[in-house]
């Protein structure tokens, strides 16, 4: 989820792969399934699934606008008995604001319905010692779910120089000043950098935005110092959705849906789940696919036109 001004509108998804695979080496690496089905919507392989684990942008809506249909067929599979979750690496946003925007879509989630990776980076932090954190991501929700004394990365480079360590959620008002000025501090004292959202890009209105992955990418780049990622295609998100999903599932019965290869399908896949590409929203947008399946070498379970 994001309102990043520094938007890909030309050629945004070619430009976008070619960034993904070449951070490969930073990500997990594929599963290949059995075969590669197409089918024309989530109705039509519900019967092999009981739990459908749905990213957010591409899926359920893009920008501000639900994905005509979703809403009631995101109702029909709860009808059905399916459990639903949105998995999402929305990480800018504090949990009340992303379940107000549900709603406001006109999806039915609650607060046990949605993992995102602000959630996990949250959860991960009790693993390290108290510090001073510096905080990529917009101040306009405030200090909301955010640690306690943790100041916001804006243009003061003193901000960085003070820091102890970096959380990098949310890039709607990153510009190209403030990555130099956080290059330039970890150039000068190493520190550690996690990210929530390790997406590269999102789909909105009008094209693609620049998310935190692709910062922190440029980062570990540029100065060496390599960050940890909570979100999709890494661990700590599915191992919380993990946590959510109701015992007794066997893995095989559940499907992660979402528009982009290298976070929601190789995810997927790292995680033991079957995975669903959606190919006509999106990062993909209606076109075909399968270059990118075949250059990447990631095949999802099912490729579906729609949600």
């Amino acid at each position: 989820m994001s309102t990043g001004t520094d938007v890909i509108a030309d050629n945004g998804a070619e430009l976008a792969f070619r960034d993904y695979e070449a951070v490969r080496h930073r990500l997990p690496a594929p599963r290949a399934p059995a075969s590669c089905t197409h089918a024309a919507d989530l109705d039509a392989i519900a019967d092999q699934f009981d739990v459908f684990l749905l990213d957010a942008f591409g899926v359920l809506n893009i920008g501000e606008t639900a994905i005509p249909g979703v809403v009631e067929r995101v109702a029909g599979l709860k009808a059905r008995g399916k459990q639903v979750l949105v998995v999402t690496n929305a990480a800018g946003y504090p949990s009340t604001v992303l379940f107000a925007r549900y709603q406001r879509l006109g999806y039915d989630f609650g607060p046990g319905d949605a993992v995102s990776s602000r959630m996990a980076l949250l959860a991960g932090l009790k693993a390290y010692p108290s510090r001073k954190w510096g905080v990529m991501a917009s101040p306009q929700y405030g200090h909301e779910e955010i640690p306690e004394g943790a100041v916001f990365l804006e243009d003061d480079p003193a901000a960085y120089a003070q820091a102890e360590g970096f959380l990098m959620l949310g890039a709607s008002v990153w510009s190209p000043a403030r990555q130099s000025l956080f290059e330039q501090a970890l150039k000068q004292r190493p520190r550690e950098v996690l990210v929530g959202n390790p997406d590269l890009v999102a789909p909105v209105e009008s094209g693609l935005s620049r998310e935190p992955g692709h910062y922190a990418h440029r980062l570990a780049d540029v100065t060496g110092v390599e960050p940890v990622f909570f979100g999709k295609p890494f661990p700590a998100i599915y191992d919380m959705a993990r946590s959510r999903i109701r015992a007794g599932v066997p893995d095989h019965r559940v499907v992660m849906v979402g528009d982009t290869l290298h976070t929601d399908i190789l995810g997927g896949q790292a995680a033991g789940f079957r995975t669903a590409l959606i190919s006509g929203y999106g990062f993909f947008d209606g076109e075909d696919p399968s270059s990118a399946i075949e250059r990447s070498g990631i095949l999802p379970d099912f490729i579906l036109e729609r949600p």
